[in-house]
């Protein structure tokens, strides 16, 4: 090894300057994002990537991030020993694993930006969809969150129920995850940027590492896959299924992911994804009446019927049980990485799903 080895792997470092040049020209150009990459270059890379580590019984991501650990370290002990068993070229033998350190991280932090991050610079769902976003009286959010319960008591009516009388779905396990694609089928119809061909959502192995992290799923670039955590209370594992599927879709906002997993399970043809779907709205929109007025959301929180309740009940407390320092640390790296893609309210901008829904209910109403 000699130092012309150390500088022919320096141009790989130009990939970190590359993929920030590339992040400002997204930035700025929001609709030649949307359809030179996301509608073009991305549709047909991400569909073949995902199809490709679907054909994987297990999720290829689980597996390369409790692989990458262990390769780290063998590197790192591989190079310390060469150092230490080979005292003249010791120097260059540190010079060389540094750059190769480097040289990793350009390449997955360009990957990262190829294969999936440009996304978050697409233009909004709202301006794909033509959905009114602006601010809300008190009056349509209230308006809102009664139209959630009652159609979440009406579909509650309709699902099964375990023996404690918490819902269960119907299907568990892979075939649950097959279902998913059927409300993204009819969703494509109307929006045709969901429309595509990828992977099945896939069960994490060691859920309970998630679990711990306070995650219910996620999705994966580098293999294109949906992971959906499995130990998720099964009135929230169908829309949570759904919720990577958007991102799979290219559609990497948190809180844009939230709608179209409410909107794709409200159109399947399943009870069961229906009820998790307007759930998953019915949450988010009640969180935020009762932030924004208490006295209104303790009024329509008497709406809730016993099986939605029970359901609620489950879910809060199965969450309660694994908090702790691993779900905060989770928490404030999530943030962070939310801030870095320019979403500037970080962990704080999956409320804004609520503005969503608000739109969506102004548009059926005008439209009556």
């Amino acid at each position: 090894m000699n130092n012309i080895t150390v500088i022919k792997k320096l141009p790989f470092l130009l990939l970190i300057p590359l993929g920030v040049l590339l992040v400002h020209f997204a930035s700025v150009n929001p609709e030649s994002v949307e359809k030179l990459y996301s509608e073009g270059i991305y549709r047909h890379m991400g569909s073949l990537l995902s199809t490709f580590t679907g054909f994987f019984p297990f999720s290829v991501a689980e597996a390369l991030v409790i692989l990458t650990p262990v390769l780290i370290l063998f590197y790192l002990s591989r190079s310390i020993y060469t150092a230490l068993t080979h005292p003249g070229g010791s120097a260059l033998q540190i010079l060389n694993s540094f750059t190769n350190v480097l040289i990793a991280v350009s390449v997955g932090y360009f990957l990262f930006v190829i294969l999936w991050g440009l996304n978050y610079y697409r233009l909004p769902y709202p301006k794909i969809t033509d959905l009114d976003v602006r601010p809300a009286s008190l009056e349509e959010l209230e308006a809102v969150c009664i139209s959630a319960i009652e159609k979440a008591n009406l579909l509650r009516s309709r699902v099964n129920e375990d023996r404690s009388g918490v819902m269960e779905v119907k299907e568990a396990g892979r075939q649950l995850f097959l279902r998913a694609k059927k409300g993204y089928q009819a969703a494509a119809r109307i929006v045709p940027q969901l429309e595509g061909r990828y992977g099945t959502p896939k069960g994490v192995m060691l859920s309970i590492g998630l679990t711990y992290s306070g995650i219910a799923g996620i999705y994966f670039p580098f293999t294109g896959e949906a992971n959906v955590n499995t130990m998720v209370p099964d009135c929230l594992l169908p829309s949570t299924a759904c919720h990577e599927m958007a991102h799979q879709r290219g559609f990497a906002r948190e809180d844009e992911a939230n709608y179209i997993a409410y909107w794709t399970c409200s159109l399947h043809p399943d009870p069961d994804f229906q009820y998790s779907g307007t759930l998953l709205a019915m949450i988010h929109a009640t969180k935020a009446l009762r932030d924004n007025d208490p006295d209104r959301y303790a009024r329509i929180s008497k709406l809730y019927s016993q099986g939605v309740l029970r359901d609620l009940k489950a879910h809060n407390a199965f969450w309660q049980r694994y908090e702790g320092p691993v779900e905060r640390t989770s928490n404030k790296i999530n943030n962070a990485y939310l801030k870095a893609n320019k979403q500037k309210d970080g962990v704080q901008s999956y409320g804004r799903m609520v503005d969503l829904l608000i739109a969506e209910y102004r548009k059926a109403h005008r439209s009556k």
